[in-house]
């Protein structure tokens, strides 16, 4: 399979003061397209600034970034914002939703942020049916559960059609139950085509993966197949078998 995330040899230098923190040291790896990947590590081990550079959140101070063959370290600013907002779906530990917009309305950012989308709240509405909150559009955080709120958080990142969607700590703020809910998401979004890359400290979710990349220092110490992936064994819910990219070609 094609490279679809490739480090080559990244670097990256935090300058606080007169001290400097090597937060990656010559890190090489590359995700293929529809790849579901593990990154694993202790705190301060360097992955959550592989994550941010994967994100284009951050730059690399050596060595390159290919994302589907183009050098993302050339990229201007605004091109980097358009692979954020376009190409590249985000799930964080903490939800990061406006508490006081109701579940369709917090989907519907990322193409508020596209400029015109046609027909945008049906998109966001087809996105939340497809992670199993088609009868929670109109809720505010507040009245959903965690494990909901993470499936938003998901609708939302699914919404533009992204080829990547990259997950930081994704089931750290969840009970059990509604983290294997979220891993079963996960699951089909692989299966269906979107590559994921998931941060996370938990060995139970990174089994449920194709490969565990760990870190430590700042380098990759060990990169190794998962003998058996785990299915994640929550009750099913049920999820729209066609695509959000379905639901949006429709628009078109």
């Amino acid at each position: 399979m094609p490279g679809l995330i490739e480090f080559e040899n990244v670097s990256k230098v935090y300058r606080m003061g007169e001290y400097e923190v090597h937060a990656l040291r010559g890190v090489s790896f590359v995700v293929a397209q529809g790849e579901m990947v593990a990154i694993m590590g202790a705190s301060g081990s360097g992955k959550s600034t592989a994550m941010n550079i994967m994100g284009c959140l951050d730059r690399p101070s050596a060595g390159r970034y290919l994302l589907e063959g183009r050098d993302v370290t050339r990229l201007h600013d605004a091109e980097l914002a358009r692979i954020r907002n376009r190409d590249i779906g985000f799930v964080f530990q903490n939800f990061n939703l406006l508490a006081r917009t109701s579940a369709v309305e917090n989907v519907e950012l990322p193409l508020v942020y596209s400029g015109f989308v046609p027909h945008r709240r049906q998109l966001a509405i087809d996105a939340l049916t497809r992670v199993g909150l088609g009868d929670r559009t109109h809720h505010k955080p507040n009245e959903l559960s965690g494990g909901q709120m993470q499936r938003v958080a998901i609708a939302r990142a699914l919404v533009n059609s992204p080829s990547i969607i990259l997950a930081d700590e994704p089931t750290g703020n969840l009970d059990s139950r509604a983290g294997e809910e979220v891993l079963e998401i996960f699951q089909q979004l692989n299966d269906s085509g979107i590559t994921l890359v998931i941060v996370t400290h938990e060995p139970d979710v990174a089994k449920c993966c194709k490969r565990i990349i760990r870190f430590s220092d700042g380098h990759v110490v060990s990169d190794t197949p998962v003998a058996e992936r785990r299915t994640a064994d929550a009750k099913a819910f049920k999820t729209e078998e066609a695509p959000v990219q379905a639901a949006r070609s429709k628009f078109k």
